[in-house]
Formats: C-alpha cells, structure tokens, sequence
C-alpha cells in the first residue's frame, strides 16, 4: 500500500511537471528568456561594431544612441496605438519577424563590410561606406522600435490576460520575468563578448545571426501555442467604427491626410496618459532614469579612472544583479504582506536611503569632486589656491583621453568586454588613490539601492498593468517608454556637459535630486489613491 503511494505521488509531480512545461507560463519565460537574451547580445555587440568600423570612435555610437532614443520618444505613441488596434497574435508576430530579420539583414551588412571594408572605402569616393553606416544604425533602430513593440504587447498586456486578472499570479510572472532579465543582461554580453575576443567581429556577427533565425523559429511557435490555448487572446476591444471612418477618409486625403493623422494619434496617447489615474506614478518611474548611480558605461568608466580593475568591475556587476534578484523576491513578499501600494512606499524609502550613501561618497577621502565648480565668481588668488587643492586631491584620476594624435581607443587585444562597457588595459592604473572611501561609498550605494529600485520598478509596471483599461494598455505603455527615453537621454546630456571625472560629484547629487523628485511624485499618487479609497468607503457606509 505504502509503495503504491509513493507511486501514485511520483506519477502525479510528473504529470504536474508536465502541465507546468506545455502550459502558457513557462512558455512565456522560454520566449522572453530567448527574447532578452537576443535583445542584450544585440544591444552590446552593435556598440562595440560601431566603434570598430568608424576608425575606433564614438562618433557612430553616439549617433546610434541619438537615433535610437529619439525614434521611441517620438514614435512611442504610435506603436502603442499600433499594439491596440490590431490582433495580440498579428502584433507579436509582425514584431517578432520585423525584430529579428532586422538584426539578421544587420548583421549581414555588418560582415561584409567588416571583410570588404578597405574595397568599399575606394567606391564613390567613400560614400558607400557612409550608405553602409547609415543602413547599420537604421537596421538596428528598427529592430529596437520592433522589440519595444514586442515587450509593450507581451510584457504589458499578454501577462495579464494569461493570468486572468489575479493579481497574485500577475505579481509573480512579473518577478519572474524581471529575475530572467536581470540575469540575461549580466550572461549575454559576456557570452558574445568572449566570441568577439576569441574569435572575430565577422564570427560575432555570425553568431547574433545564426541565434535570432533560431531565435525567430521557436519563439514564433511558443507564441503561437500561447495564443491557442489561451482563448481570451483571441479577445480584444473592438476598435471604435468612429475611429474607423475617420481612418478611412485619412486614406483618401493622401499623405497629408496620414501625417496629421499620425500627429493626432500622438496627441491622443499623451492625453490619456495625461488621463490614467496612475500617471504620477508613471511619470515618477520614468524620473528614476535621469542617474549615473547604474552599471552603465558612465559608471563603470568613473569606476575606471579611480584605480579599480576591470575584474573588480566585473565581480561588482555579478553582485549588483545578485540585489536586483534580491529586489524581485522582497517585491513579491511585500505584495502579499501589505498591498502594491504599500510596496511601492517601502521600496522608494529604501531606494533613497541607499542612495543616500551615494551622496555621502562625494565629499567622503579620496573623492575627486572640484568645489570650485560650484563657485564661479570667487577671486582669482582664492581660485588658484582651490585648484591646486584639487589637483593634489586628483592625482588617483585617470582620464581616458590619449594625446591629440592618440586613437581613442587601444590595439583590439587590450580591450576587455564586459556588461554595457568597454575596459582598457593600457589605461594608467598602477598608482593607488590616496582613499578608496569615496568609491567604496558609491559602489555599496549604487548596489543596495538596486533592491529598492527593481521593487519600486515593478510596482509601478504592476499599477499600470492593473489601472490602463484594455483598450488603452498599449497606447499608454508607449507613451511610458517615450518618458523613459526622454528622462534617459538628459542624463547623457548632464554627462556631456560635465564628462571629466571631477565633475561626477555633481551628476551624482543631480541623479538624486531626479531620484527624490520621481519618489515624490509616487508618493503624491498614493496620497491621491488613499483619497480616493476612503471616498469610496464613505460612499459605501452611506449606501
């Protein structure tokens, strides 16, 4: 009897085990996992292609990045209005497809004229190789517009009707979907990386190719399966026939007609994202991405000149995407314990009071902060006494910048890939700082703040996900990703208008002050969601 238990057990996990691996969940984290995983090796690649095509500068990068956050910012709307006109099933293929046969006829261009570049520098006098940049950075451009659509529509809608509305069972595919994420983005990079180094840029090329034709195939079938075994896919808010008329006189008007009616569509989604009765919060996420306190380019740089290795960098990123998991798990916790709302205060306290370390590691030993930045009609004596202060507090800084006739970047065997940064061997890094405080005040910072931050993040995801009738989900969620391009791009502006090393302290206190001011408009949101459940329970009382 006892046997047949233990039988009977084991058959029934199996058969459960089994469900769980053909149901529409697993799926789901199966596509995104080989979409994210595509989208970083992408992302990080074509930076990398673009600084070795255009004589090792970042003129072409900065170009890309330009032309990248600019179309989302304008566009944003309209694919989002793209996301709720149509079918879920027709939307995720079309991006699907659009997404990877850009990155596929990318790459391609990539490896020819990585292989034929001195031959195509000889034809029209060069120009050809301007029309092969333009191409590349027009590709990718539209693969990213293509994977925005992709995560608006899967990420933002298809998840909440999948679970039915639970909010429960939203909150954790939300997480789950985040945890691969945040692991993609560390292991991606660093795969392609080491085939780049190893090998070539044509053999990197190859590999982003031969993986999104994979890629295309098996997420095409898992979204295809979603979809037909999900019966409330298949159902959508029926476009308005007011819309419809109107879209059709458009038509007939030429392309006039379709200009204005792209900038009324545009309008339209500002508006009701203007309307959402999460809008502060929404807007104060997208504050969260006016920083220098991430693991981005700016950061890792800073961390460069001030004496810490590459490996050390390397070993730092592995434990910031330990507390962003962290920052997962305490997001579902919280959920179930006090409420979204209550979480998303819990995680801004948090994110702010780590934050707070940041600030301190500015006037902390070993910082390279110039105060006299900050004073522009001191006297000249009092000047020059402040900057030879300032010099013997920065002899540990180590600008990247060579001489006038140096190349901005070194031989390809001293360069060193790692997540969203490029690290130089050559670089001078053999004198000691005269205080490690200030960095280590930064990093322990920027770190702890990441729990707090990808638990605010998926707050405020979870509010728009439950607050944004269906008809409007998509148009909403582009406008979102229009905010956060728009808060991202100042933060390369602060950083072109201060790039020297001395002048991190100051990103670093307006980074906060952006922080503060986004966790303000959260906290003005719950204020009006508590307002707003109390007329409700008065309602109630009287009823």
């Amino acid at each position: 009897m006892k046997c047949e238990l233990i039988l009977f057990s084991y058959t029934s996990s199996q058969g459960s085990a089994l469900i769980y691996l053909k149901g529409p969940k697993f799926l789901i984290y199966v596509s995104g996992a080989l979409s994210m995983w595509g989208d970083r090796m992408w992302h990080f690649a074509i930076s990398v292609f673009l600084i070795e095509l255009y004589g090792r500068n970042l003129l072409l990068t900065a170009v890309f990045g330009l032309v990248v956050a600019g179309s989302v910012l304008l566009l944003g709307a309209l694919i989002g209005d793209w996301v709720d006109r149509n079918p879920r099933n027709k939307v995720a293929h079309a991006s699907l497809f659009i997404q990877n046969i850009s990155v596929t006829v990318c790459s391609i261009v990539l490896m020819l004229v990585f292989s034929y570049k001195h031959w195509i520098e000889q034809i029209w006098d060069g120009w050809l190789t301007v029309v092969c940049y333009t191409v590349v950075i027009i590709l990718a451009d539209v693969a990213n517009l293509a994977s925005t659509a992709l995560t608006i529509a899967i990420q933002r809608d298809w998840i909440v009707v999948i679970t039915g509305y639970n909010r429960g069972h939203l909150a954790g595919m939300n997480a789950t979907m985040r945890r691969i994420d945040q692991v993609t983005n560390i292991l991606a990079p660093l795969a392609v990386g080491q085939v780049m180094t190893l090998a070539s840029n044509v053999v990197g090329c190859g590999f982003i190719l031969g993986w999104n034709l994979v890629s295309l195939i098996v997420e095409f079938f898992f979204l295809s399966r979603v979809y037909r075994i999900v019966p409330a896919l298949s159902v959508k808010p029926p476009v308005v026939e007011e819309d419809q008329a109107y879209l059709q006189r458009v038509e007939r008007r030429g392309s006039a007609g379709i200009f204005r009616w792209l900038v009324s569509t545009c309008k339209d989604g500002w508006r009701a994202y203007y309307r959402q009765p999460v809008f502060l919060a929404g807007m104060g996420l997208a504050f969260l991405y006016t920083t220098v306190l991430g693991f981005d380019c700016i950061t890792t740089g800073y961390a460069y000149t001030q004496g810490i290795s590459g490996s050390l960098l390397s070993l730092l990123m592995g434990v910031s995407a330990i507390t962003g998991l962290m920052g997962t798990v305490m997001f579902t916790r919280l959920r179930k314990t006090y409420g979204l709302v209550n979480t998303g205060i819990i995680s801004s306290c948090l994110h702010l009071g780590c934050l707070l370390l940041c600030v301190s590691s500015v006037f902390a030993p070993g910082s390279p902060m110039d105060l006299s930045l900050l004073m522009p009609y001191i006297t000249s004596n009092s000047s020059s006494e402040l900057g030879g202060m300032a010099g013997q507090r920065q002899k540990h800084t180590y600008p990247l910048r060579g001489g006038s006739n140096q190349p901005l970047l070194p031989d390809r065997s001293s360069i060193h890939w790692t997540n969203n940064t490029v690290l130089f061997d050559n670089v001078p890094s053999g004198a000691a700082p005269e205080s490690y405080i200030s960095i280590i005040l930064l990093f322990l910072g920027v770190i702890t703040a990441r729990i707090g931050l990808w638990s605010f993040d998926l707050t405020v995801t979870q509010l728009l996900q439950e607050n944004i009738c269906e008809s409007e989900r998509g148009v909403v969620n582009g406008v979102q990703s229009s905010m956060n391009y728009l808060m991202d791009l100042l933060h390369f502006i602060m950083v072109i208008s201060a790039p020297q090393p001395q002048h991190f302290g100051i990103l670093v206190i307006i980074s906060v002050l952006f922080i503060t001011t986004g966790h303000t408009m959260y906290f003005m949101y719950c204020l009006s969601h508590l307002g707003c459940s109390l007329q409700q329970q008065t309602r109630t009382q009287v009823k």
